[in-house]
């Protein structure tokens, strides 16, 4: 692997850069929180060759939102299931005004 193909990683949202350490310094949270929301189903983290847990940029953005609710008073159960619903209703919205763009454009005239 080149130092190019690393920096390419680098900036993949979805590659997954952190070790279980790492990402639960990053979020200030301890590795249990991890493993919780994985048991949770809310992130799987990849697993290197050795077998540890590796999170990606987005992984670790879907954890910090778990988190804020978790410290709010959210049980980590319903706090994962919150977390889910919000990523399901942007993407509909993310949907809905891809279809409004597409059926707002003029259509070209019929021969």
């Amino acid at each position: 692997m080149t130092a190019q193909d690393s920096n390419g990683r680098l900036d993949d949202d979805d590659y997954p850069a952190f070790t279980m350490g790492r990402a639960a310094a990053l979020l200030g949270t301890t590795q249990g929180f991890l493993r919780s929301i994985g048991e949770a189903r809310l992130i799987t983290p990849l697993r290197s060759e050795g077998g540890h847990r590796r999170y990606s940029r987005y992984q670790l953005r879907v954890a910090s939102r778990a988190r804020e609710l978790v410290d709010q008073g959210t049980p980590v159960e319903a706090a994962c299931r919150i977390v889910i619903l919000e990523d399901q209703l942007e993407e509909a919205q993310r949907i809905n005004a891809e279809y409004r763009d597409v059926t707002a454009s003029p259509k070209p005239p019929r021969n």
